[in-house]
């Protein structure tokens, strides 16, 4: 059932008709799409060496002042398109020999992807789905993706919703991605790989640590923890760039530095969180970006 009409798919809650007017998230009853590309600068064992599917979506239901993919997240940038024409989309990114599809900020469009998903599936679409998301998850929508969804990347962006009102605009954000995990997590259980590695089912909780913010990723860590256990997959994200708004939050506006990415790591070694990745801190983080062109749309 569609939920676009009385739109309460996300923690905000807005209960717009999304045919009349937008929510927060600004997304309309129509999917809005904004690249269709093979993505090499996720982790390892999704993207390997043939690549990941990515479809970005455009809006967000955050609004994260820092955002790296601003252009489309806040400023909307995309190409409306119809329900099939997405599920086009899934298989013509499957013929280009991908590991997955990975829905990126998927969640404004949940009910649209699930029948993109079901039309795809009857004209040969059969490698894992990735629901990549901000974590600003409902439980019930996550529900909604069982049996659609393999594999769940979520953020865990913050460890108190004060920082999560300052930079992202809402103000239930820490337990509303705690429930949305929780639910991932029971759904697709256990990390399953191939024989070459690449993920075919499971978790990965991903932690992009701010400048100024050590302690909110100590804190988001130990929280895992606490919350998901020792055997949780988690990938810390050392690629943080002043983007967006950022150059309007002094404390933010600047990289993360050699001693904070040591100080995290040091952490999650004393809290024994061995599974996943941690990125090295490079010199070019915008290369991660993506040029929003409309191509394969």
């Amino acid at each position: 059932m569609c939920e676009y009409n009385n739109c309460k798919l996300c923690p905000r809650e807005c209960g717009v008709d999304r045919a009349k007017t937008v929510g927060a998230c600004k997304a309309t009853d129509k999917v809005k799409v904004a690249l269709a590309s093979v993505h090499q600068y996720e982790e390892p064992c999704i993207s390997g060496k043939k690549g990941s599917g990515t479809v970005f979506f455009s809006n967000c239901n955050l609004r994260c002042v820092y955002c790296q993919n601003f252009e489309i997240s806040r400023d909307g940038f995309g190409k409306e398109i119809s329900t099939k024409r997405l599920a086009q989309i899934f298989v013509e990114q499957q013929q280009r020999g991908v590991n997955n599809i990975n829905l990126v900020t998927p969640t404004m469009y949940v009910d649209s992807i699930i029948e993109a998903i079901k039309i795809a599936r009857k004209n040969g679409l059969s490698i894992p789905i990735v629901y990549n998301s901000s974590g600003y998850e409902k439980k019930e929508t996550i529900q909604k993706l069982n049996g659609y969804i393999d594999i769940y990347l979520p953020d865990f962006k913050y460890a108190t919703n004060r920082l999560a009102s300052r930079y992202s605009g809402v103000n239930n954000y820490v337990d509303s991605a705690i429930s949305a995990i929780k639910e991932m997590i029971a759904q697709v259980g256990k990390n399953e790989y191939d024989e070459n590695g690449i993920l075919k089912k499971g978790v990965i909780i991903r932690h992009m640590i701010l400048p100024n913010n050590v302690l909110n990723s100590k804190m988001v860590l130990s929280k895992i923890k606490e919350e998901f256990g020792t055997d949780v997959t988690i990938s810390v994200m050392a690629q943080y760039f002043p983007a967006g708004d950022a150059k309007s939050y002094p404390e933010i506006n600047r990289k993360i530095t050699k001693e904070e990415l040591e100080e995290v790591y040091d952490h999650l070694e004393k809290l024994g969180l061995e599974n996943g990745y941690i990125q090295e801190l490079g010199e070019h983080e915008e290369e991660y970006v993506p040029s929003f062109d409309l191509s394969n749309i």
